[in-house]
């Protein structure tokens, strides 16, 4: 917040909406708690509390907290919310693979305790603005007609959740100003892959509408590098990058190209590798800065990530000897 700050000469207390999906998701819930079943001075439980609670939900159904651990559940149910699926979306077989086949019953006891603690977890902070924008279009509309510009940063690093998130608001809904109601574009529940197609970026809205209605325009920025999406262990879906174009259809893309940190040789070893990489869009990096003698690919092979620390700090008091 403080360098935008500097970069735009404003003060940040103007940005109310500047920060991560999770605290603005705090921010949408404390002003719409009632429409998702919690009050608005509900608490975020960490993920000790989480464990806590769920360990009492698995005594409670008379089970070995040992053999189905309350840590190993937390990670499971954090999993489902990253890809916004509640406790009847699960598939059968992940409902069966916890607790003898009660994985599924578990999930919604934990939901419900959650709502009678009035509390959230972390997950919740995306799930719940999901239910909420789809539930009520008024919301959404007013949430349209905020959010004009959406920019998001990194990405190839957004979740099933966040994605289905973006795409709510970035939807241009149909307004009629004679009755003042909107008639939001209709979505099949399915996968959160096949929402319905939102208004582009730099691209004309050339859609039908009912003689009478206008478009709230939307537009949405997002930043990315599908080369380093390192976060799919914790729910980042490289897709949500790669199906960009598809999903904003007209969009303008801009590759950002010049690399103003490493070397010529040093950028080229790094292209050549990851250019294997499937799943990719492409991009040709190049750079201005010259390559010194010293600088080459070494191939070094280490056991661990430790060993492998030890080698680099080695290797960089060896360069500071030298003056490097």
């Amino acid at each position: 917040k403080e360098r935008i700050g500097h970069l735009v000469g404003e003060a940040i207390e103007g940005m109310p909406w500047l920060g991560t999906f999770h605290s603005i998701g705090v921010k949408l819930l404390r002003r719409h708690a009632e429409l998702v079943g919690l009050k608005s001075n509900f608490t975020i439980l960490d993920t000790d509390d989480v464990i806590r609670l769920i360990k009492q939900l698995i005594q409670a159904e008379g089970l070995d907290d040992k053999r189905w651990p309350a840590r190993q559940f937390a990670l499971m149910i954090d999993g489902w919310k990253n890809k916004a699926l509640s406790p009847k979306d699960i598939s059968e077989g992940d409902a069966r693979s916890f607790a003898n086949g009660k994985g599924r019953q578990l999930y919604a006891a934990y939901q419900e305790r959650l709502k009678t603690l009035n509390a959230c977890d972390f997950g919740d902070l995306l799930m719940h603005p999901i239910a909420m924008l789809r539930d009520n279009p008024d919301v959404l509309a007013e949430y349209h007609a905020k959010f004009r510009y959406i920019l998001v940063d990194e990405y190839q690093d957004t979740n099933v959740a966040q994605y289905m998130w973006l795409r709510l608001l970035a939807q241009a809904p149909s307004i009629s100003p004679l009755r003042g109601e909107m008639s939001p574009k209709a979505t099949e529940r399915g996968s959160p892959l096949d929402a319905a197609n939102p208004l582009s970026v730099g691209s004309a809205d050339t859609s039908p509408r009912k003689r009478g209605e206008v478009k709230t325009p939307v537009n949405i920025c997002c930043v990315g590098d599908d080369d380093q999406s390192i976060y799919g262990w914790r729910g980042a879906e490289v897709d949500n990058i790669l199906r960009f174009e598809k999903d904003f259809p007209g969009a303008a893309v801009i590759k950002l190209e010049r690399n103003y940190r490493s070397t010529e040789h040093i950028l080229g070893a790094a292209a050549h590798l990851i250019a294997h990489n499937e799943g990719r869009l492409g991009k040709t990096l190049f750079t201005e800065k010259e390559d010194p003698d010293h600088d080459r690919v070494m191939v070094h092979a280490g056991w661990d990530s430790e060993e492998e620390a030890r080698a680099v700090g080695e290797e960089i008091e060896q360069l500071q000897r030298k003056g490097h």
